[in-house]
């Protein structure tokens, strides 16, 4: 986390508020006169962890953390924090899968944080020190973050012990704003195409006596640029502290609730040399393969954080929290009967080589009887967290030395239930009324994890700096599956480990050269551990059947780089290599459609950032590289739901592009008015299913059919304006993709069970489904404009 500490002298006026529950007199920024301001030298300290106020000089790091303040994360021209953090870290990319713009995939050096229950997850995300990574599957739900309420965001790369559990591939801290900082209200409203409204309320109040508070709220709704995903959400943040001479507190409520609909892939074929076929994705981008796909969550957390000062070299913080959640989905899939009919079909022919006929492929029908079977399938997930941590932070002089615990204790219930159903003519889902819901599988699962850390900063002669840190992680996971055939046996598992971490820093002149090596671990999910015996394959995202063991990714990072320059410019290169030892993939078991979690010997992301800013006159420019490598480093299988997918050392992991360029132009048109843009490029990306270069498996000794279903790499071009018109008064708007251009952002090869988007029927000459390239599509050119007024 980052903190800026700044003395100001201000006139301002009094008004009462809370009366009786404050206690005195709250001040307000908008009653200030406008006088000159005072302002002492800025100080910014990152934290070393995320749950602590202390921290250490950014230049002292043996990394470089990326920081969004709050100019950058007010300044979204009616999006969100997601888009925000694509358009301006470098080495962030986003994959839409689901089409919702709160349900993507943000990914980091080739590491994920993902809404989506099963997808293998590398980055840690906190708020205000509270680990936000639900426990069922370390998924990360973006619709219930308090945007509103941000202040700050950081990105710390690396396998960083000190950030606890998942720091794979690095972590992400935010934190929230309060009335002691930012007193004063403000009110932010923006409307855009495809039905987009949004409003974000906030009032800060800093009173007599420390005494402060905060509250912030965003409403949240869209139709949707593509069918059938309208969305809506709305969350309310509360914060209540006081700062005093030795001792600070504060108190947090956040509250929010949300109805999302994804779409999914849709087909868009290609033939064995990577020409263009008609298929549902070219004749239409904004249609959707199969609905519903709804979710809605429910979060409501508290938390608690006290700080006392000894002296002024000490200080001690220890803070508290509880987390409930709750997670209901609906989907709607293909029933076992269609799905079988496809199997047995998938490439058109027969086994003696003739033309299928649907007819002729596991499946009996009368005479002109339609074949619209499917299933309606929904999932309901209770979370119920808590936890604890402790931090002592020293100053001995130039050196600084923190230590510190952590408890997190988290129970989750989960049910899922089938119900037969039929397809409507637009491949939507209903249930069918004479069917019941049945029960599929549930499972009660509970974890806890403990940690110990230390860590210190040495500082030496020549103006070099060593960094060390140690934590040793305890965990434990216990599960009770249900099945079909009923509950099974309690499971419990226990992790160790100690991670190590140890950096240097040198500067020399205008330059600071910095390396790194770090270590951290990830313990198995719920979900992983409930889909991990290939004797009982399941089928994501949650048909649990057996828990046997996986063993624990280790991950270790070692990173070099040099940085430089002010305020007014600056650049920063580095170099990595991160390598996971017993990666959690997903396996296929023989020639079902179902499969299993395993662990996977090694997988290696390597890579460069570069980065570079500067400002004369009137422009300001910004420009960023990243440069990645994601390979499997080990021979072994992949299930991808249509093929099985041999790799090896070098084989490239799907949907992570390997050249990443964004460039940033700002003007100061006038005073008051900003115009700029933005642009995007990225390299092309291989798809699920064919890493290796293959869309169809050998057979029979026939030669496996090769083709280049790479999803391919596209430039993006954005517009925006800022206006002030008046003191306190700002207009904005924001074109995302100017030029319209059709692209996507992650591809996967999976069987077209619709083809031409026409159900199949039973009878002669009807067109058999065959492997297909689906691809998530990108959004479609959109305007978004709003005001936003300080008061």
């Amino acid at each position: 986390m980052t903190h800026t500490i700044r003395s100001r002298l201000r006139s301002r006026t009094s008004t009462r508020w809370l009366a009786g529950v404050l206690a005195g007199t709250a001040l307000s920024a908008a009653d200030a006169a406008p006088e000159p301001e005072v302002q002492m030298a800025r100080v910014e300290v990152v934290g070393t962890v995320p749950f602590a106020e202390g921290g250490s000089d950014p230049r002292l790091l043996p990394y470089g953390v990326q920081t969004l303040g709050p100019a950058a994360l007010r300044d979204n021209g009616g999006g969100n924090l997601v888009e925000n953090m694509a358009r301006r870290l470098h080495g962030v990319n986003v994959n839409e899968i689901s089409g919702s713009p709160f349900q993507v995939d943000l990914n980091y050096r080739g590491f994920r944080a993902s809404p989506i229950l099963g997808t293998g997850q590398g980055l840690s995300v906190y708020l205000d020190g509270v680990r936000v990574n639900e426990p069922f599957g370390d998924v990360i739900n973006w619709d219930m973050l308090p945007e509103a309420a941000l202040a700050r965001l950081s990105l710390v790369p690396g396998s960083n012990p000190l950030y606890g559990l998942n720091t794979l591939g690095g972590a992400i801290a935010l934190e929230t704003r309060s009335g002691l900082q930012d007193p004063g209200g403000e009110l932010a409203l923006s409307v855009g195409d495809n039905g987009r409204r949004r409003a974000d309320l906030s009032y800060g109040v800093r009173g007599n006596n420390g005494w402060h508070a905060f509250a912030a709220a965003t409403l949240f709704r869209e139709d949707g640029w593509r069918d059938h995903s309208a969305g809506r959400l709305g969350n309310l943040f509360l914060k209540v502290g006081q700062a005093g001479e030795r001792t600070d507190w504060q108190w947090t409520l956040l509250g929010g609730r949300s109805r999302l609909l994804g779409n999914g892939l849709l087909p868009s074929y290609r033939d064995e040399d990577g020409e263009v076929l008609p298929g549902l994705y070219e004749a239409d981008r904004r249609a959707v393969y199969t609905f519903p796909d709804r979710t809605r969550n429910r979060l409501l957390q508290t938390a608690f954080r006290l700080q006392h000062r000894f002296d002024t070299a000490t200080e001690l913080t220890a803070s508290a929290y509880v987390r409930n959640s709750r997670r209901d989905t609906v989907g709607g899939d293909v029933g076992d009967e269609y799905a079988d009919y496809t199997e047995d079909c998938a490439d058109g022919f027969l086994a003696d080589g003739s033309p299928a006929d649907p007819g002729e492929c596991g499946l009996t029908r009368e005479e002109g009887a339609e074949l619209h079977p499917a299933s309606l399938n929904t999932t309901s997930t209770r979370q119920r967290g808590r936890g604890a941590s402790i931090d002592l932070a020293r100053q001995l002089g130039a050196h600084r030395l923190n230590m510190g615990a952590t408890w997190d204790h988290s129970r989750v219930d989960f049910a899922q239930y089938e119900q037969e159903a039929l397809f409507t003519p637009a491949r939507g889902v209903e249930g069918d009324p004479d069917e019941e819901r049945e029960p599929a599988s549930s499972v009660t699962g509970t974890s806890r994890a403990a940690g110990l850390y230390a860590a210190g900063t040495l500082a030496l002669p020549q103006s070099t700096h060593v960094t060390a840190s140690l934590r040793y992680n305890h965990a434990r996971v216990g599960n009770t599956l249900t099945t079909e055939d009923g509950p099974k046996a309690p499971e419990t598992f226990t992790y160790k480990r100690l991670n190590p971490a140890l950096g240097l820093t040198h500067a020399r002149g205008p330059l600071t050269w910095f390396a790194n090596l770090s270590q951290s671990n990830r313990v198995p999910t719920v979900i992983e551990l409930g889909c991990a015996d290939p004797e009982e394959p399941c089928r994501l995202p949650v048909g649990l059947q057996s828990d046997p063991y996986l063993r624990q990714v280790v991950s270790r990072t070692l990173e070099a780089g040099v940085r430089g320059g002010q305020a007014r410019a600056g650049f920063n290169a580095s170099l990595y290599r991160t390598v996971n030892r017993d990666d959690i993939l997903f396996s296929r078991a023989g020639a079902s459609r179902a499969g299993y979690f395993s662990n996977f010997a090694r997988t290696r992301h390597q890579g460069a950032d570069l980065g570079a800013h500067a400002e004369w006159g009137v422009l300001r420019a910004s420009a960023d590289y990243s440069y990645l490598r994601a390979t499997y480093d080990a021979a072994g299988t992949l299930f991808t739901g249509a093929r099985t997918v041999v790799v090896g050392p070098g084989t490239a992991i799907a949907g992570l592009p390997r050249h990443t360029l964004k460039l940033g132009l700002d003007w100061d048109a006038r005073p008051g008015l900003v115009l700029g843009a933005d642009l995007q490029a990225l390299s092309h990306a291989p798809i699920q299913g064919n890493e290796d270069g293959l869309i169809a498996d050998a057979e029979d000794g026939d030669e496996a059919r090769q083709a280049d279903w790479s999803v391919r790499g596209h430039v993006l071009v954005n517009l925006h304006a800022r206006w002030r018109p008046l003191p306190g008064w700002e207009l904005f708007a924001r074109v995302n993709n100017v030029f319209d251009r059709r692209y996507e952002t992650f591809g996967a090869l999976a069987v077209d069970m619709f083809p031409g988007g026409q159900l199949l029927q039973p009878h002669a000459g009807a067109v058999a489904p065959s492997p297909a390239r689906f691809v998530s599509p990108g959004a479609s050119r959109t305007l978004n404009v709003g005001m936003r007024y300080r008061f």
